[in-house]
């Protein structure tokens, strides 16, 4: 993350995203798949020992660099866009004050108890008190006699699959394929992400 001023001098929080240039590697029709889609791929693989014969064969079939990175989107439109094969999605797609969403892993806490992962209260600190940060009663003595499905326990926190909606396009960088949303994306610096445009 970063920061710019907008025109009234404000400071804008936002965050820089590589974005593309992504070539379309397949497209699925209905005829065919079953369904309406094009996959396409980030991040040129450098080295071809590290893609196996049969992706090889997959981006030689279309003439397409090996990729690192394949995602596939549904195209809902009944006459959908003429996506074709070996086209190249860049940054450009985004237009400045646009609404995004972003899709990502966020980070791993590892192992954490109540406190940190649902924000449990805790007990008191002081007066002698032995409960700090335990969970405490989880369940009712005579009725219902057992702990219901779903309630907050200490486990492993982070790592899911997270959705921010409604960022603001602030700046698009062609040259550089970069597109500057305001507000924080899920996951490490580093990590990859999904962007749609807002429906």
């Amino acid at each position: 993350m970063t920061q710019l001023f907008d025109e009234n001098g404000k400071v804008v929080p936002v965050t820089v995203i590589e974005a593309g240039p992504c070539p379309v590697v397949q497209r699925k029709t209905a005829a065919i798949d079953g369904y309406e889609a094009i996959q396409i791929g980030f991040w040129p693989q450098l080295k071809a020992k590290r893609v196996s014969r049969p992706m090889r064969g997959h981006f030689e079939k279309v003439k397409v660099a090996p990729q690192k990175q394949l995602r596939e989107f549904r195209l809902e439109s009944a006459a959908p866009p003429s996506y074709t094969v070996g086209q190249v999605l860049t940054v450009a797609l985004f237009g400045v004050g646009e609404k995004v969403r972003v899709i990502g892993t966020s980070k791993g806490k590892g192992f954490q108890g109540g406190v940190k992962r649902w924000g449990y209260r805790g007990g008191p600190e002081t007066h002698g008190s032995m409960f700090h940060r335990a969970p405490g009663s989880i369940g009712a003595s005579s009725f219902p006699s057992r702990v219901f499905k779903g309630h907050h326990m200490p486990g492993r926190m982070g790592g899911a699959l997270t959705t921010v909606k409604a960022l603001k396009v602030v700046k698009v960088i062609p040259e550089q394929n970069l597109l500057l949303v305001r507000g924080a994306v899920p996951g490490p610096a580093g990590g990859l992400l999904t962007i749609l445009k807002r429906r």
